[in-house]
Order: C-alpha cells, then structure tokens, then sequence
C-alpha cells in the first residue's frame, strides 16, 4: 500500500469529505451511497431523499422500496463483492436524520471482534491506516461495480 504524505493522512482522520461522488443509485425516494468519511470498500449507507428521523415515518411507498433497495444492495455486496457478512445500523438520535448503515466485514477486521463494539475501533483504524491511494481506489472500484449492478433496480 502506497501511503499517503503526513500532511494527506491527517486531513483524512478529520470529519473530511472523502468520497462525495461515490453513489451507486438514486431511486425515487432513496440515495444509496458508499459513507463519505470512512475508507473502507463498500461500507454503504442508505437514506431517503426526504428527511425525515425515523423509520415509522416511512410511507407504504417507501417502505417498500426501502426493503427491496436493501435487499438489492446486501446481494450485490455478497455476489459481486464477495461481502459474506454486513452488520445494518440505524441510529434515530443521529443529527443526520435517518438513515442506515450497511457495514462490511472483512478478514481483517477480524483482530477486533465480532462485537458491536468492534464497529468505533474498527472505523478508527481505517482513518487512521486506510487513507492511501490503493484503498481510495478500491473504494471507487468496488461502488463503480454496484452501480453497474444496480442499473435494473425497480
């Protein structure tokens, strides 16, 4: 892994920015995207296009598209992205309004446990170890995927 100069790195461990454009579909009531903070390939979220702070708040429309969208995505992390194992977040005490995480778990998250607790430390060590060139493109190469998978969503 190329790492990136002391300066780059620690602009990374911010509450940067990192991945703006990294969308992989926008439905008529969703926005499926990879997390913008956190380096880590095909670490998901999922919100809606109107705010709102919980899932109760969801029509019936939505709700469905909800869980088939979910559903869509959680296949391709598997079959086109060989993800066996996600762990699905929704906080409703976010600032951010509602939305969900799909987190990917990889062999080398392994050294932190199974836990949820494993979750903090293991986002902490990707800001902190992951902010290179070879993981930034692993990122675009792994969303680029499930856009294309994602193009017959209805």
């Amino acid at each position: 892994m190329r790492k990136l100069k002391k300066e780059q790195q620690n602009k990374y461990m911010t509450d940067e920015i990192l991945f703006p454009n990294e969308k992989i579909i926008i439905t008529e009531f969703f926005d499926a995207h990879q997390d913008w903070k956190v380096p880590i390939p095909g670490f998901y979220i999922i919100e809606p296009l109107r705010k709102i702070r919980s899932v109760a708040e969801l029509n019936d429309d939505e709700a469905v598209e909800f869980v088939n969208l979910i559903r869509k995505v959680r296949s391709g992390m598997k079959d086109i992205l060989g993800i066996e194992d996600v762990y699905l977040f929704q906080d409703e005490a976010s600032r951010h309004g509602f939305h969900l995480w799909i987190f990917p778990r990889y062999q080398w998250m392994e050294q932190f446990g199974r836990k949820i607790e494993s979750v903090r430390p293991i986002i902490n060590y990707a800001k902190e170890n992951m902010a290179n060139e070879e993981t930034f493109q692993q990122v675009k190469e792994s969303a680029a995927k499930m856009r294309d998978y994602m193009k017959n969503f209805k």
